[in-house]
């Protein structure tokens, strides 16, 4: 096992690899900008190592420093986290080279899935449903005018190097499609350095649906049932829970079946996810694999009793897994709400700033993923995202209400947050008889209290 661990990454996902490395036995080097020089997971892990300025470009994603940041302190393996370098094959072949364990996906697998529209490619060769549109990148405004009337508006532009809802416009008809293509391509360039787009098939009203898988490096492929991630705005994900409330034992079957052959085709290992969208007559079609951990892991942690960080650590380790299919029992209902420094009255503004007083919730079936404490300087720099709040229940009843207790009780002051956006979602009639899809919160207004 590694003696010791870098986490090349920060917040409340640094800090949940950081507990999960010492219940391990594993040593651990935080590595942080100047702006996080106070953040709890600089002062908690074994070691940290300062890597540069606020800015990504200067830190979180200057890949010679975090290198560097191994070299000095002797660790042995990298874990990525989510965001920042998680899905940067480039940087997990400068880790090999410097031999260096990155605990995910090779980066062969990593260029195999990362790219939207090859991954397109290698499901249908692999037999996994997927949406109807390009067979690859659109290279003129007239192919895609050719393909859009063939599988009929709407349609979605999407980035091929896209993720976090970055690069997508939904196109009604052929008079917007030249200027939503142009439109999804410059925010690609800006976010990816890719500009390259594709076409898919606006699937109307349908459910965001994703398989947890681990796989480990000697064929075996797993899956740890789905998380419904409908509950987004703007393709951001704000609540996930787990099961969903459309899954059937047949189509959890069948749709795991197809992730682990999706993992399969490309030499997929260590932990991943493949979402798919599902529409009302529950037929699915895979939209994209993500070569890391997710924010909402833990939900899935809730329901199978798995803890998928350690799970990383031991594959990157060359263990087996020590279970299969057979074992895998979800169990109970799990929520997760995402709890964000932003102001939804003002469109969602983030809301950086000091936070003057703060109570967690707590009691049984209730965790709290932050790493944010009284007197704690949120910097306007980063994700917005300062806490999670993960309940689970005997049933989806159960794990509602848990919730509504849990952040009515959660108090911070100083700053502005979503926790009452939150509450209005939950009490949503519709929403508590799970009657809602990826367009829900787009269509209603949560923001009034």
């Amino acid at each position: 096992m590694f003696s010791k661990i870098l986490i090349a990454n920060r917040g409340e996902i640094a800090l949940r690899i950081i507990r999960a490395c010492r219940e391990m036995g594993i040593k651990t080097v935080a590595v942080y900008s100047t702006a996080d020089r106070n953040s709890l997971h600089a002062q908690i892990a074994d070691e940290a190592v300062c890597i540069g300025s606020a800015a990504t470009k200067d830190s979180y994603i200057n890949t010679k420093a975090i290198i560097a940041a191994c070299e000095i302190t002797g660790a042995k393996a990298i874990h990525p986290g989510f965001g920042f370098l998680s899905e940067n094959s480039g940087f997990v072949r400068l880790c090999d080279k410097c031999h260096i364990k990155w605990i995910g996906p090779s980066a062969a697998a990593m260029d195999a899935m990362g790219d939207k529209a090859n991954a397109k490619k290698t499901m249908i060769e692999a037999d996994v449903p997927v949406v109807p549109g390009s067979d690859g990148i659109i290279t003129s405004i007239d192919q895609a005018k050719r393909i859009a009337a063939e599988i009929g508006y709407p349609v979605m532009v999407k980035a091929s190097a896209g993720g976090g809802g970055r690069g997508i416009r939904n196109v009604e008809n052929e008079g917007e499609l030249e200027e939503k293509i142009i439109a999804a391509k410059q925010e690609a360039k800006q976010f990816f350095g890719n500009d390259d787009v594709y076409l898919e098939k606006f699937i109307i009203n349908p459910r965001h649906i994703e398989i947890q898988l681990l796989a480990d490096e000697y064929g075996n492929v797993v899956y740890l049932g789905e998380r419904d991630c409908s509950c987004q705005r703007r393709n951001q994900k704000l609540l996930e829970e787990s099961p969903s409330v459309v899954m059937t034992e047949e189509l959890r079957k069948k749709m795991g079946e197809a992730a682990v052959r999706a993992a399969k085709a490309c030499g997929y290992t260590n932990a991943g996810t493949v979402e798919f969208l599902v529409d009302k007559d529950k037929n699915f079609y895979f939209m994209e694999m993500n070569a890391r951990i997710q924010v909402e892991h833990p939900v899935t942690e809730m329901v199978t009793g798995i803890d998928l960080i350690k799970e990383q650590i031991k594959i990157a380790d060359g263990q087996k897994l020590g279970f299969c299919q057979e074992d895998i029992c979800l169990v109970g209902h799990a929520i997760e709400c995402r709890i964000n420094a932003e102001d939804p009255a003002m469109g969602f503004r983030p809301c950086p700033g000091k936070i003057a007083s703060i109570h967690m919730p707590g009691g049984f079936g209730v965790r709290i993923d932050t790493a944010v404490y009284q007197g704690y300087e949120i910097p306007p720099y980063y994700d917005s995202m300062i806490a999670k709040v993960i309940v689970k229940g005997s049933d989806r009843t159960e794990a509602i209400q848990k919730m509504k207790v849990a952040l009515s009780e959660f108090l911070i002051e100083g700053i502005t947050t979503n926790i009452d956006f939150q509450l209005n979602l939950l009490r949503d009639p519709e929403f508590e008889k799970g009657d809602f899809d990826i367009g829900f919160l787009n269509r209603k207004d949560f923001t009034k209290k």
